[in-house]
């Protein structure tokens, strides 16, 4: 079982729901989230920085998400799921 779901915002409505699943094949984990603003995207580079030979700016094919903090607990069940792929 490559993908697995881990779990959903807690606190989510129908139809709006930060998601976790974890690729154990791949050792990835993925990620649905709300779409980070410009002015977000901008600030976590002028703000928040970015690795050293890393341009400021997100790179066409990627993308910078929002979830909330509570969700917290669920990433870290979905790094667990990275870590011991077997104890599905």
């Amino acid at each position: 079982m490559p993908v697995r779901f881990i779990g959903i915002d807690p606190e989510s409505e129908h139809g709006d729901s930060p998601t976790v699943w974890a690729n154990t094949d791949a050792g990835e984990l993925l990620i649905q989230g709300w779409t980070a603003t410009e002015e977000e995207a901008t600030r976590c580079y002028s703000e928040g920085g970015t690795a050293p030979g890393h341009e400021a700016a997100v790179p066409d094919h990627e993308t910078i998400i929002r979830i909330p903090a509570r969700m917290a607990p669920i990433l870290r069940k979905a790094l667990d799921a990275l870590d011991s792929p077997t104890d599905r």
